[in-house]
């Protein structure tokens, strides 16, 4: 007779495993349970209850996640494959694009004072430190891979010594008219600049500091202008 129960409840457990929405599960688990007691003489433990429940959940999450995966934002420099890969902008409209960018130098009293009299022995830092930063703008498809080959119709960098924290404010702007934004030269152009400046006063000071190198503001293409928040 008890091996006749057992043999009847685990067919019955099957079918109510086999369930597909959450509410005929949970009443197939409480039926089993009972079916469970009148062979055993006891309810099943709570830890099968929870694994089996488990593994449910898991695997009802399991058929919900490609659909959130439709939804996200799909980066455009990783094909298909999870390769890396250059965005094709053949088909992307021409448009005047600008980006400014902008970084910091913490030189420290004394590069600082160095800087402010002309004083450095490597020369001029803030006229060399211009021209560098222009140079790398020029060449930024060279140092970053998968960044386009972008003509440039202007740009400009600008520094400005700050007495209140004896620091180098950098400031670069890049403009184009084409199929891709101008950002990465921007940003690339304060880069350069900046370890320029610190290439040509690491000999009166280790300390020098390049930071908060970011984009300030971009205008042109299919995403329009952008300011940073203040």
């Amino acid at each position: 007779m008890f091996l006749r129960q057992v043999i009847v409840a685990l067919p019955l457990s099957r079918r109510f495993l086999s369930s597909k929405s959450s509410h005929e599960f949970t009443s197939a688990i409480v039926e089993l349970n009972k079916e469970m007691e009148s062979v055993f003489g006891e309810p099943p433990s709570t830890t099968l209850a929870s694994s089996s429940s488990d593994q449910f959940n898991f695997q009802d999450s399991q058929s919900v996640s490609p659909k959130v995966a439709d939804n996200e934002f799909s980066l455009t420099h990783i094909g298909d494959a999870g390769e890396a890969q250059m965005v094709d902008v053949s088909s992307k409209e021409i448009s005047k694009r600008v980006a400014i960018a902008s970084c910091k130098v913490i030189l420290g009293q004394k590069v600082f004072d160095l800087i402010s009299a002309n004083q450095m022995a490597k020369g001029d830092v803030l006229s060399v430190a211009k021209i560098a930063g222009i140079s790398g703008a020029k060449h930024t498809s060279d140092l970053i891979p998968l960044c386009h080959n972008i003509n440039l119709t202007h740009v400009r960098v600008d520094l400005k010594l700050n007495s209140m924290d004896y620091s180098l404010d950098i400031e670069g702007e890049a403009a184009s008219t084409g199929k891709t934004g101008v950002e990465m030269e921007a940003m690339t152009a304060v880069t350069v600049a900046g370890l320029t400046v610190y290439d040509m006063c690491k000999a009166a000071s280790k300390d020098i500091q390049i930071t908060g190198v970011r984009l300030v503001r971009k205008t042109g293409g299919k995403s329009g202008d952008w300011p940073r928040e203040k």
